[in-house]
């Protein structure tokens, strides 16, 4: 398999692989792995997961390919993606992080804010479904930004949550509450990262990295609110953002719509604790729409 790696890199960048080395770097679920691989000259990230997973992988490069367009110094490059007898594998610009410091952060929250003035496309998903974590992620394009998160995010998590027989209430009556918050939220739709935690952000001197991307085209606001979800980026990072494009008056209860997507999601993919923690927000959500309603 190392040979079919090395010898796509030389295709692909002219540089021959002579005496190259891989060091494993982490391991994932269903037999995924990362790797540095090294020359004397050059070094690569090599993700590695089951043949089967290449969807996944072919994915994540759209996503990337997509967003390097409009942000060529903040996603890294993809040197290419392939299979071997049974396993798929794609290889990355290998990027050296450095620890970074408040300035760096600020220079982040201005990158992604340009990044989200990309709204060209004009409705909201993407050109084909990909992948949220291992989740399948349904992209069908809408011209209705709080149609589209209720039934596209929302009500299919839930449903793929029933089919584990995890059950958090009546999905239509769940599905309309996010609706009905979000319906009067106008926006344009942008090009959004769709997954963006400490985990997918890195930083090699001054120049912020993101990687690791769900895209589709959705309000900017979710990628903000992901960035909470986890603890919070540093408050550098929401004031170098907020100086590009400063957050709606309803972000403040959006944020937590945006992110049960995501606690959704991890409790489709992890069960447990995201159990719990959906639950407590649905509660959250549902509380503001009554409130609306009074």
């Amino acid at each position: 398999m190392w040979k079919i790696i090395a010898d796509m890199i030389t295709e692909n960048t002219g540089k021959e692989m002579t005496n190259a080395s891989h060091e494993l770097l982490s391991l994932g679920g269903e037999n995924r792995l990362a790797y540095k691989l090294s020359t004397n000259l050059d070094s690569y990230f090599v993700k590695i997961a089951p043949k089967h997973k290449l969807e996944q992988l072919e994915a994540e490069v759209d996503s990337l390919n997509h967003l390097r367009v409009f942000a060529p110094h903040t996603i890294p490059g993809v040197i290419g993606i392939d299979v071997s007898l049974d396993k798929s594998f794609v290889v990355l610009q290998w990027l050296p992080f450095s620890q970074p410091t408040a300035e760096h952060w600020h220079q982040l929250g201005i990158e992604l804010a340009t990044l989200h003035n990309e709204t060209a496309h004009g409705q909201f998903g993407w050109h084909q479904d990909n992948f949220i974590g291992d989740t399948p992620q349904l992209n069908q394009w809408s011209s209705n930004w709080s149609t589209f998160f209720a039934e596209k995010r929302i009500s299919w998590q839930l449903q793929l949550l029933n089919e584990k027989s995890i059950h958090l209430g009546d999905i239509d009556y769940l599905s309309q509450v996010c609706h009905d918050l979000l319906c009067h939220h106008k926006i344009q739709p942008s090009l959004v990262h769709g997954d963006l935690w400490h985990g997918n952000v890195g930083f090699i001197g001054e120049q912020p990295q993101i990687f690791d991307p769900a895209c589709y085209y959705g309000d900017r606001e979710v990628d903000v609110a992901m960035t909470e979800l986890f603890g919070s980026f540093p408050s550098e990072f929401y004031q170098g953002y907020k100086s590009i494009s400063p957050l709606s008056p309803h972000y403040e209860q959006n944020k937590h719509i945006y992110n049960l997507y995501h606690v959704l999601n991890h409790a489709n993919m992890f069960g447990g604790i995201y159990i719990k923690q959906a639950q407590a927000l649905f509660h959250r959500v549902i509380a503001f729409h009554e409130q609306r309603s009074l």
